[in-house]
Formats: C-alpha cells, structure tokens, sequence
C-alpha cells in the first residue's frame, strides 16, 4: 500500500530556512504528481508546490516562488522541500501527497487531484 511519511519540520524564526521531506513507498509507477500542501489553523487546505515526477517539470503557488524549492531524489523515492526565508505566514501543518501514473497537468496541483497523502509535519514560524 502507498505510504507517504513526512518529516523536517519545527520552529523557527522569520527569515529562516527548513527542509521538509517525504519519504515514499508502496508503488512501482515512475511518472507520477507528487505535491507539498498545507493547512493553517482555521483555514483550508492549500498546494504549495508540483513536481511531476517523471519529467521534473515544478510549479509553485505564487506565495511561495523564489522562496520554496521542490525536488525529488528517485533513487531514495523521497521528495523534499527546501523553504527559505520563511515568513510567520507559512506556518502551518505540511502534507505531502501522490497522485500515481499522472501528470501534474502543467500547473499547480489542487488538493482534490490527490488520493494518497501523509500524516503531515507542522512547520512554525514566529516573528
């Protein structure tokens, strides 16, 4: 069965950096869409960032570009997410998630694409 475990988060200051990862299991298709979301208190959940897994091909969520990278190292079938310059406003819990044998549809992912997520690492930033 697909397993996705997240791992990485904490707290930190504003202007600080994490790296969040998501270790994947329980699959054998290589060309996939796999994606970073979060969900603050209160609020729904929202895409942070694509990678279709296949061609590298990223999006990003317009509040996050130049500030969070997403990347893959298939040879440990993990995906990561590189976030710098944090802001008290990406605080929140972080799930990453799998959508199998699909392109990402060049754009960013919406959450309802996905069937198969983790249980989430909360990231918090304090100013």
């Amino acid at each position: 069965q697909v397993q996705l475990v997240e791992s990485g988060g904490g707290s930190v200051q504003a202007g600080g950096s994490l790296r969040l990862s998501c270790a994947a299991s329980g699959y054998t298709y290589r060309s996939n869409c796999m994606g970073w979301f979060r969900q603050a208190p209160g609020k729904e959940r929202e895409a942070v960032a694509g990678i279709s897994t296949g061609s590298g091909n990223t999006y990003y969520a317009d509040s996050v570009k130049g500030r969070f990278t997403i990347s893959q190292d298939n040879a440990k079938n993990t995906l990561y997410l590189q976030m710098n310059s944090l802001k008290p406003e990406d605080t929140a819990m972080y799930y990453c998630a799998i959508r199998l044998n699909r392109w990402c549809g060049g754009r960013v992912p919406d959450v309802a694409d996905f069937g198969y997520w983790g249980q989430g690492t909360q990231v918090t930033v304090s100013s």
